[in-house]
């Protein structure tokens, strides 16, 4: 919860700064003059706990369709652990590999060994950003919206950059079973590689059908498909 700290401090104090007020217009100058000096100096702000920011929380959202406030309230330990620092590169390695190692065991390979799905499902899937919104039905399909994130096709010319461009994915680092392996890891859980990253864990927290996950992996690996072009 500390990464919301200090926004929930700062609207505290501007909250406190609106209303506040005004010195009447007969305030002794002396008066006047003890606020200037007050104002220079650093007033103490009272410790807001987490406690504190989950009530706040609570009293301010509800639950809504497939966004529950208990979403946003309960997180597991790597989530805990993620935001006790600003971003991923702020993370002691110590931490790191011990959200890793802990992630790791949370990835689960397709039982039956089928790792490609359709590359044409796949490359709708990574263009649909729908889901898990308020407005989304409960239970319904929800999309990768690879693009916020990276490039994957030439033909898309909206993407993000915020992750690695995947275009050529399959064609740069080829089809081996540590490749296959690794991208559906990846996928399926992104902290098990990467402590704290910015993307989701598609398959451990359920965003993702195993069936998707399958066409994903078919768009950035298969030969046919226009990542690889």
């Amino acid at each position: 919860m500390n990464r919301i700290h200090a926004w929930m401090l700062t609207s505290a104090v501007a909250t406190a700064a609106i209303a506040t007020p005004a010195f009447a217009q007969d305030s002794k100058p002396a008066a006047k003059t003890a606020a200037k000096a007050s104002a220079k100096t650093t007033a103490p702000v009272a410790d807001v706990g987490e406690g504190d920011l989950k009530k706040l929380i609570a009293l301010s959202f509800h639950s809504k369709g497939p966004a529950t406030l208990e979403g946003v309230l309960q997180q597991d330990a790597t989530q805990q652990a993620c935001s006790q620092y600003p971003d991923r590169t702020s993370v002691p390695e110590a931490v790191a590999k011990k959200i890793e190692a802990a992630e790791i065991k949370q990835v689960k390979y397709p039982t039956d060994g089928k790792y490609l799905g359709d590359w044409k499902a796949g490359e709708q899937i990574a263009q649909n950003g729908r889901g898990m919104q308020f407005s989304d039905p409960v239970g319904g399909t929800n999309g990768a919206n690879c693009y916020a994130c990276h490039q994957l096709t030439k033909a898309e010319i909206s993407f993000g950059n915020i992750g690695p461009s995947l275009y050529q994915y399959g064609k740069l680092r080829g089809n081996s079973e540590a490749v296959i392996k690794y991208t559906w890891g990846k996928i399926w859980d992104s902290n098990a590689f990467s402590a704290c990253s910015n993307m989701p864990r598609f398959g451990h927290k359920g965003i993702l059908t195993e069936q998707q996950i399958r066409d994903v992996m078919a768009l950035l690996l298969d030969p046919a498909s226009p990542v690889n072009q």
